[in-house]
């Protein structure tokens, strides 16, 4: 009786050793996969703040290009607003490499044509 007592402590110390070592391993590799991105990344000749702030404009690109093909016709107060949030996304992908946004390549010249649009009707009715 005594003896099974310690034969199971004795695993449960041994099953705790392995959990904590692919826990630790686990991490470990998870340390190496971010450093590994942010070496792709600075290798790309960017900043790691450049790239976070392409995938968010990345994000409000889609978001313009919605609203872009859906509202055609936009008050002055939206106007300024995309403007604002075009201006954003445009400033955020110049910092990239074309070859980062070639897929989002229509998406981004559809946003800069409505844009240019705005700034045309904007600039003739003042």
């Amino acid at each position: 009786m005594l003896y099974s007592c310690c034969i199971q402590k004795k695993e449960k110390k041994q099953q705790m050793k392995v959990a904590f070592a692919i826990i630790y391993i686990l991490i470990l590799l998870i340390f190496y996969l971010i450093a590994f991105a942010v070496f792709q990344i600075k290798s790309a000749g960017m900043k790691v703040k450049d790239f976070w702030t392409f995938i968010k404009a990345n994000e409000t690109l889609d978001k313009l290009y919605v609203f872009s093909i859906k509202y055609k016709n936009l008050t002055p107060q939206e106007q300024v607003i995309f403007l604002s949030e075009a201006e954003k996304v445009f400033s955020a992908f110049d910092k990239v490499p074309d070859v980062l946004w070639e897929e989002e390549y229509n998406k981004y010249m559809e946003v800069l044509n409505r844009y240019k649009d705005i700034r045309i009707l904007r600039w003739t009715s003042n």
